[in-house]
């Protein structure tokens, strides 16, 4: 396999070779930086951390398959410690839930276009499910490399994922479906 290939070249110090893995994988090295940056410019000295860390430590790597997944994680553990050196990054212990009231049947704004809009949405959500929401369903990822990026066992994964669309079901009204067809029950 030629990733594998190019690892094991990378491994004996071929900058080249660990070049072109990266660069296989660039646009999604970048969408998973700018998710957690929020901007182009954070999201770019991300990704230059990251290639120096993979530099210094593909040798670490065990599995030469998994390099994809293991240099995500690092591009992730990247991000969090930039937005901790800025002061922007809340802890998740310290992170207040916030209140879904405004999304609910009371709030005349609900059905507006910009409540609709997907990071407003996300934003309702505490940082835990938002974080494995975005890198399940905007990067793609499968629920055991998530669990790997963020340290967290794969059930914990599941269920913020699952606990996360529930809210976002009840401040778009998904709550009335009964089914996944669409169909509306009780109306």
């Amino acid at each position: 396999m030629r990733v594998s290939h190019l690892v094991k070249q990378a491994k004996k110090g071929n900058k080249e070779a660990l070049l072109q893995l990266i660069m296989a994988d660039k646009d999604a090295y970048y969408r998973l930086a700018y998710t957690y940056m929020g901007n182009e410019h954070d999201a770019m000295d991300a990704m230059e951390d990251m290639i120096v860390a993979l530099y210094e430590k593909i040798g670490q790597l065990q599995m030469n398959e998994a390099f994809y997944s293991w240099s995500k994680t690092i591009l992730v553990n990247r991000c969090k410690a930039l937005l901790r050196k800025k002061d922007r990054f809340v802890p998740l212990e310290d992170e207040q839930e916030p209140s879904l009231a405004a999304l609910t049947d009371d709030n005349p704004y609900r059905d507006t276009e910009s409540e609709m809009d997907m990071q407003v949405l996300l934003s309702h959500l505490n940082a835990q499910q938002r974080e494995a929401i975005e890198l399940r369903y905007v990067h793609d990822l499968p629920y055991q490399t998530i669990a790997d990026m963020t340290g967290a066992p794969l059930g914990t994964i599941k269920s913020r994922i699952s606990q996360g669309i529930q809210k976002l079901k009840v401040m778009i009204g998904g709550d009335r479906y009964d089914n996944d067809r669409g169909e509306v029950t009780g109306a």
